[in-house]
């Protein structure tokens, strides 16, 4: 089982080890998110290729003689941690399936699913997902990207609408953009799309944290979009796009908890490697958290299990999300205090650090909306039998 004690240290010690292979990138993509695909296309396969089906993964990772497809948020979790104590940027913007690949694994037919993962098998690719706009963020009630007819006798469709904060949009060669078909939140659908589709531009954002990723704003004119783009065409309505979207939020979002933990841990793991001479007080922050580090980690593992078991309860990947946001920001920003004046340029990894942790805080929602999310978890009676993980 994947979530067999044994088996996830395993994984743990092995993605620790692959871990180092992002050290030698890390801040020339931070002065460059431009360079991402020339530092990170080469890494190796089962990288770029996690959370891929296997039918299109003849070469995954190994623990113990056994295939791992890291396919399981279980496994995301404990793998994205690791390699994020070096660089999580660097993870965000390696090609592969991400966020868009979750949609299109439960809603598309053969035929897309086909379309979408032989690309991605066949050569390093990066993937956008495409929702929140700039006018209305990610509420799905306001969207304004519109997938209509085309009124001037040409056939299929046309989409138009801007995204903006999508992760490797501007590098991306396919991806899934939401748009409003129809009046109502099943009114909202996803699209399959190439970015080699006339009229749709990737324009990379200039943003302080999480450089690599190179955020971009996606612009849609006229854009052709026939009936085969539209995923989940052949499902209700009630089990289309708005569906996945928030399976998908809710079983991301202890992956991004992960990212920060780890981000967090890296910065604690410095400090004790490089600042040998620390007086008590900071001895026992340092020991306090190492205790909210595994406690947090608890957490994530907790959010990750309960996503797989149930991608359409979100309470704990909300509970996971805020913990391991706040403490990312406080352990950089505690380990840039103990080395003193002049850390930032002394430490650039710590000053890098500390700027991607802000970003977490803004990535599937902020602290406020998981808030609000774990509220109504409690009401309805979701906490009730939750059990910290072992």
């Amino acid at each position: 089982m994947t979530t067999d004690p044994g088996f996830l240290a395993g994984l743990r010690g092995l993605a620790r080890e692959h871990a180092d292979l992002l050290r030698p990138t890390a801040l020339g993509l931070d002065a460059d998110p431009s360079l991402g695909p020339a530092l990170l296309g080469t890494d190796p396969r089962w990288l770029r290729l996690t959370g891929m089906p296997a039918a299109y993964n003849p070469d995954p990772l190994r623990v113990g003689g056994r295939p791992v497809y890291v396919d399981r948020c279980v496994e995301q979790v404990v793998v994205m941690e690791e390699l994020a104590r070096v660089d999580a940027a660097a993870v965000l913007a390696l090609p592969g399936p991400s966020m868009s690949g979750f949609v299109v694994a439960d809603i598309a037919d053969e035929e897309q699913r086909d379309r979408y993962y032989q690309r991605l098998a066949d050569r390093p690719t990066w993937t956008f997902f495409g929702m929140t706009e700039p006018a209305h963020g990610s509420d799905p009630a306001s969207m304004e990207t519109a997938l209509r007819p085309a009124d001037d006798g040409r056939e299929g469709l046309l989409l138009n609408g801007t995204k903006r904060f999508v992760g490797n949009g501007a590098r991306a060669g396919i991806g899934v953009v939401f748009a409003r078909r129809h009046p109502g939140p099943l009114g909202v659908v996803a699209v399959l799309l190439d970015a080699d589709r006339p009229g749709f531009t990737g324009i990379p954002l200039e943003t302080l944290g999480l450089r690599g990723l190179q955020l971009s704003e996606l612009r849609m004119s006229d854009v052709p979009v026939a009936d085969e783009d539209v995923l989940g065409r052949h499902r209700p309505a009630t089990r289309g796009g708005m569906w996945a979207a928030v399976r998908t939020f809710n079983r991301y979002r202890p992956v991004v908890a992960s990212f920060a933990l780890g981000v967090a841990q890296g910065a604690h793991d410095y400090v004790v490697a490089n600042r040998r001479q620390l007086g008590s007080g900071d001895r026992d922050l340092l020991a306090a958290l190492a205790d909210r580090l595994a406690g947090t980690r608890a957490t994530v593992m907790a959010a990750a299990e309960s996503a797989d078991h149930d991608p359409r309860d979100g309470t704990l990947a909300s509970a996971a999300k805020i913990r391991a946001t706040a403490l990312a920001e406080e352990s950089t920003l505690l380990a840039l205090r103990m080395f003193g004046p002049g850390a930032r340029w002394e430490h650039p990894l710590l000053d890098k650090w500390a700027r991607d942790a802000r970003a977490f805080e803004f990535m599937e929602g902020t602290s406020n909306v998981q808030r609000l999310t774990l509220a109504q978890g409690h009401l309805n009676g979701r906490l009730d039998d939750v059990r910290p993980a072992a």
